[in-house]
């Protein structure tokens, strides 16, 4: 059975579990929110075409069942949220504010790094989004970390780690997951399995194609369910946070998705075949929703366009506005990152 056809029976297995339901006003709420992350994304690529936006930009379209549907089982703001670099959506469902993420990504200083992070490092402390990291696989270790210092305190809180597919064959992963069940750390790791690690599909690359078997050798207990039905996700990630929250110890949680453009806008995606793209564009998570709201009379299709319509202008005539209208970084930051400040240690140690 090739890769691409292992969702659709997957959905079957998951999607009639009442378990999985959740109520009418969630559901709309989460299509507004997730259709808000589409169009936000989209707009992200039209300014990286414009050259407003620069440097790397890693695109979340297709993708937005997974972070919407683990956090909404969570408690975005108050548990600890780290990803990699396709990090915006993430930042903005735990409550960064979209217009300092688009700040952000153009260079700005209102931005929620002042410009100086871009989209691969959009960050937001106060919401206890603990960053987008560059560097492949090194959330793991860092999730670790948040969650030792949260059960040092003994708070009930978790950390909740969202990675790719093709980071699970970094070492940290391993050396991660190991302590962190010798320690029954309260972390939640969440991989969404896009089923490329850039342009190399994943039985090219790793041995073990489902992910959630490689955590067996560390007794975590894991699952594998449909990253693009927000209900499957949301029942799982339900169990798996409880897992976490009572004392349980770590969750390995592994969610079947697929991006629809490429790994970054420097990705021509030549590598997928036009049938894959068609077969994964019908498992859409906002129109599997929208269909399924509709067909149970919670909304028309009409309601869907305005839905859209009052998004696309909120995005244009204040996200983008923001950012566009919002002040280049001052020439005082250049330096003033680069160098610890008034840290004798820095000329050798106190005198």
């Amino acid at each position: 059975m090739t890769l691409w056809r292992k969702t659709p029976i997957i959905a079957r297995q998951f999607a009639n579990s009442k378990e999985s339901c959740m109520n009418k006003a969630d559901k709309k709420r989460i299509l507004r929110e997730m259709l808000f992350a589409r169009r936000f994304e989209e707009r992200c690529y039209e300014a990286y075409v414009e050259r407003k936006i620069g440097g790397f930009l890693h695109l979340y379209s297709g993708e937005e069942a997974c972070a919407y549907g683990v956090l909404e089982a969570a408690k975005p703001g108050h548990d600890y949220v780290i990803t990699s670099y396709r990090d915006h959506v993430h930042a903005i469902k735990c409550g960064v504010s979209p217009k300092k993420v688009m700040a952000e990504l153009y260079a700005k200083e209102t931005g929620v790094c002042k410009g100086l992070g871009g989209s691969m490092h959009v960050f937001g402390v106060e919401n206890r989004f603990m960053g987008g990291y560059a560097l492949v696989g090194g959330p793991f270790p860092l999730a670790a970390g948040i969650a030792k210092g949260i059960k040092m305190k003994g708070g009930d809180e978790i950390s909740i780690c969202f990675l790719g597919d093709a980071a699970n064959n970094q070492g940290t992963f391993h050396e991660s997951l190991n302590m962190a069940k010798v320690w029954d750390l309260p972390v939640l790791y969440v991989c969404e399995n896009n089923l490329y690690g850039i342009g190399t599909r994943i039985d090219r690359s790793t041995a073990v194609i489902d992910q959630y078997k490689r955590v067996s050798g560390y007794d975590i207990p894991s699952v594998q369910v449909d990253g693009q039905d927000i209900e499957v996700v949301y029942a799982a990630a339900k169990k798996a946070v409880e897992h976490v929250r009572s004392g349980k110890g770590p969750y390995f949680l592994e969610l079947m998705t697929y991006r629809y453009r490429g790994h970054s806008m420097s990705d021509s995606n030549a590598y997928r075949t036009k049938d894959e793209e068609r077969i994964w564009s019908n498992r859409d998570p906002i129109i599997i929703l929208r269909d399924r709201l509709i067909e149970a009379g919670d909304i028309t299709l009409d309601d869907y366009k305005n839905m859209d319509t009052e998004i696309l202008t909120e995005i244009e005539d204040e996200v983008i506005k923001y950012a566009e209208e919002s002040p280049e970084p001052s020439k005082e930051y250049f330096d003033k990152y680069v160098l610890a400040e008034n840290d004798p240690w820095v000329n050798g140690g106190p005198k």
